[in-house]
């Protein structure tokens, strides 16, 4: 009776400084590092002195343990090829939230300050529940889920410590190819969100919030006063312009539109509608436009918190995918119970982020990628490596294998000078991209 075939190992899950002198002490480093760095932030709400203390020491022990790790770094090729790749998705992030901001505070301010006063917030019934269970749960867990424990920046935060663990080899390396997958399907969804948004307006669930953050002009858009607001509430009016699918009724007099001179950038004048008061240039304006008094949908932050889930679940994976997973609902219901968002926009942002993020694996995988070249290569050199068989020539079945062999080896070729300069410059570069980015998004 033949015996039954052994089932196949699961593979060990990695774990940082596997096989090298830079094993740690416990295992999960990373994890750990990211739980101390998250506990000892929430720490400015329950005692901000001991915050302003801890904070500086564990910013400075994760850059000396990571400066101290560079140098013996094996991979440093890996992350040069990576490079270009990398900052094409830099720039395309960039330019994804330079759209992302104009189309905002255009949104924000082509219907004029009144309709933001006069429009009040959908029914949501995902608020409604969470009131209920107010009343239901005890104080204490409503006090948990009314907790700030984690943000935007933290969020950020744990994707670079995420990035940065491939030199303790806590992750598959490159460490520059998992963020520019992260930040190309960044700059995907943000796109798409401003698609979103932009094809209709809805109103903010927090109605005071334009008359606190923008001076925009009471009266509407030309835009507005043509194809909005004759048509806003009339049902009369309403019937007849779809009957007839044309605009007819006649405009009021507005004040007229103040438009200054901005040089070759003059063609935003209309879509940004500024005021005597936004500064001297388009930029000083964008700079204001923050998240918005509209309803923005789908979530931002909660994309963001769902791309840093996902990345860190296929990199990483353990027991710390889970807590950050519920670490990103309780964030979904902070943005719900605090009216930063609806839920629509909470629920589309995270099967958004999860199947965005699950199409860009062409980028960068967790999967071992040398034995689908060597794979790869085997198909190419098939027919050659039968024919070298049936000759019975062993010299060029050994080449042909030696070739397939070499397929799945990463090319080399780069000096150790030219390492030495890109560790460096790839080390100065994220301290001071960590810094700009905390400061960008110090207001949420």
């Amino acid at each position: 009776m033949a015996k039954p075939k052994p089932k196949p190992k699961r593979p060990v899950p990695r774990r940082c400084g596997a096989g090298g002198r830079w094993r740690p002490v416990v295992a999960g480093g990373l994890a750990l590092a990211a739980a101390a760095y998250v506990g000892v932030d929430y720490l400015r709400h329950l005692s901000p002195a001991w915050h302003g203390r801890l904070r500086p020491a564990l910013w400075t022990a994760l850059a000396l343990a990571t400066a101290a790790r560079a140098p013996f770094y094996r991979r440093w090729d890996a992350e040069l090829r990576a490079a270009p790749r990398f900052l094409a998705a830099m720039v395309f992030m960039l330019a994804a939230l330079l759209c992302e901001a104009i189309a905002v505070r255009f949104i924000n301010a082509v219907l004029g300050l009144q309709w933001h006063r006069s429009t009040a917030p959908l029914p949501d019934t995902g608020q409604w529940m969470l009131l209920a269970l107010n009343e239901k749960l005890p104080q204490t867990v409503v006090d948990l889920l009314r907790a700030r424990i984690i943000s935007l920046h933290h969020y950020l935060m744990l994707f670079i410590m995420l990035g940065f663990s491939a030199l303790f080899d806590c992750i598959k390396g490159p460490g520059l190819g998992i963020g520019s997958r992260y930040m190309f399907t960044m700059a995907v969804g943000r796109l798409l969100r401003t698609i979103t948004f932009l094809a209709t307006i809805l109103p903010s669930a927090r109605p005071w919030c334009a008359e606190a953050r923008y001076q925009i002009p009471d009266h509407p858009h030309p835009w507005a006063q043509k194809y909005y607001v004759p048509y806003a509430s009339d049902r009369y009016m309403i019937w007849r312009v779809m009957k007839e699918d044309m605009t007819y009724a006649t405009l009021q007099d507005y004040p007229d539109e103040y438009k200054p001179e901005w040089g070759l950038m003059s063609f935003l004048v209309d879509i940004l509608r500024p005021t005597t008061g936004d500064g001297p240039s388009w930029y000083h304006l964008l700079k204001k436009s923050s998240g918005g008094c509209t309803d923005l949908l789908y979530s931002g932050h909660m994309l963001v918190a769902v791309l840093t889930a996902m990345a860190w679940m296929e990199a990483y994976g353990g027991w710390s995918s889970v807590v950050i997973w519920f670490l990103v609902a309780h964030s979904a219901q902070r943005e719900i119970r605090e009216r930063h968002h609806y839920s629509v926009d909470c629920i589309v942002a995270i099967y958004v982020g999860i199947l965005l993020w699950r199409m860009t694996g062409f980028l960068w995988s967790a999967r071992e990628d040398n034995r689908s070249r060597r794979l790869a290569k085997l198909d190419v050199v098939q027919k050659r490596l039968f024919r070298a068989a049936k000759d019975s020539d062993i010299i060029e079945i050994k080449s042909l294998l030696n070739e397939v062999e070499l397929a799945g080896q990463e090319k080399k070729g780069f000096s150790q000078r030219i390492m030495f300069f890109f560790a460096a410059a790839v080390i100065i570069f994220t301290v001071l991209f960590v810094l700009l980015a905390f400061t960008l998004t110090n207001d949420g």
